[in-house]
């Protein structure tokens, strides 16, 4: 396989692409009716202490595949990484930059929901290095948080956005629309509530009937359909652009220079250590790109973690399938990207998908120039359409 590959690329990849760091924490207060994250409910509390301990083991276990290589960015996500106290933040941080290289001005995010038990940690999250907040509001209003199943409430949606533009630069709101009984008026209601906290990025998402969820099994009533919820992201687009927000990515939107710059790097086929219950990996090396997945369960995870490997499985891509891989993330990017980072990325010369992005541009899906490649407004609004394109292309060898 790897002489194979070497003849395919190259030298193989001339360059390591960045590397980012992502951290699981596995737990929440309540499950949401909609969300099909690996996330499970605290009923009965958990080990604080021992989890970030684990987190510090685990990464260790996952060194020596990247040894030597800055990290650029680290986010934490979940399930509410927002139950761990200040505190464990600084502990885990602290033994993240004694174990690896981060960058003096790496971007760190922390995910954070809403609710009053959570207000008094904000200033300590930042004085232990955390430098962005990502708050799940996903609506500022009161009968849709129901409908949702949150378990904040619209008032302390707006307490938590307040607290943390005083302690954060950097701060993200989720938004979702398409809710159940959710008009058009609506939607841009919760739009113009988060233009006007002044917060720099907004991340907008259509609310989707996830497998494995109960809203897949008990479908809510009154769903917007298809019409209205293309009206809605029409409208959304259009508030965000006016109010100076650059769509930069299919559900991502930001003043300049404040996009997210570990989303980016994984929409820009970067690299990414993943720790914690659940977490997935892609790492590069000159053999070949390897993605990871650790075990889902926090017991599973705990135990892999004290036996010396919590990776469930970890899979080679192939090489037939690094087109398809590689677009499904570069072609959520809006303003599209520089065609040298295809080879860049994946080793390939970018002659191997000549015949696909000949396809995609006669579709009126992609437009191209010598130097870059972008999905058109059509290719953004049917982007899995534009991908399957890239699903047979390459050599079989």
């Amino acid at each position: 396989m790897s002489q194979a590959i070497a003849i395919a690329m190259p030298g193989g990849l001339r360059e390591l692409p960045p590397l980012s760091l992502y951290i699981h924490f596995p737990w929440c207060v309540r499950k949401c009716p909609y969300c099909d994250f690996n996330s499970h409910e605290a009923r009965n509390g958990f080990d604080e202490a021992g989890y970030v301990q684990a987190l510090l083991s685990d990464l260790d276990s996952a060194l020596p595949a990247v040894w030597g290589r800055p990290v650029r960015t680290i986010f934490m996500g979940g399930g509410t990484p927002s139950l761990f106290s200040a505190e464990a933040m600084d502990t885990l941080l602290s033994g993240i930059r004694a174990r690896v290289r981060l960058d003096p001005d790496a971007e760190i995010t922390m995910e954070a929901n809403p609710g009053t038990f959570e207000y008094e940690k904000f200033k300590g999250y930042r004085d232990a290095g955390i430098n962005r907040l990502s708050i799940g509001i996903q609506s500022f209003n009161a009968d849709k948080l129901k409908a949702l199943g949150r378990i904040h409430d619209d008032r302390e949606a707006s307490r938590a956005v307040e607290i943390a533009m005083t302690h954060f630069d950097r701060v993200n709101l989720d938004i979702m629309y398409a809710l159940p009984g959710q008009t058009l008026a609506e939607a841009c209601d919760d739009i113009r509530r988060a233009i006007g906290f002044g917060v720099p990025h907004v991340s907008a998402y259509h609310l989707t009937l996830e497998p494995n969820t109960l809203f897949h099994r008990y479908t809510p009533a009154g769903l917007p359909d298809d019409e209205v919820s293309a009206d809605m992201q029409e409208a959304i687009e259009q508030l965000l652009g006016e109010a100076g927000y650059g769509h930069y990515e299919t559900s991502a939107f930001a003043k300049p220079g404040f996009e997210c710059r570990h989303n980016l790097n994984y929409w820009q086929f970067g690299d990414y250590l993943g720790i914690g219950a659940g977490a997935h990996a892609k790492i590069s090396s000159h053999a070949g790109i390897v993605r990871e997945m650790r075990y889902k369960q926090p017991a599973a995870w705990l135990k892999g973690v004290a036996e010396g490997s919590a990776v469930q499985s970890a899979d080679k891509i192939r090489r037939t399938d690094l087109p398809f891989e590689f677009m499904m993330n570069l072609l959520r990017l809006t303003g599209g990207f520089e065609t040298r980072l295809f080879t860049e990325r994946t080793g390939l010369p970018l002659a191997s998908i000549s015949a696909c992005l000949d396809e995609a541009e006669r579709r009126g899906l992609l437009e191209r120039s010598a130097t870059t490649l972008a999905p058109t407004l059509n290719g953004q609004r049917f982007l899995n359409d534009l991908l399957t394109l890239f699903l047979t292309e390459g050599d079989t060898a």
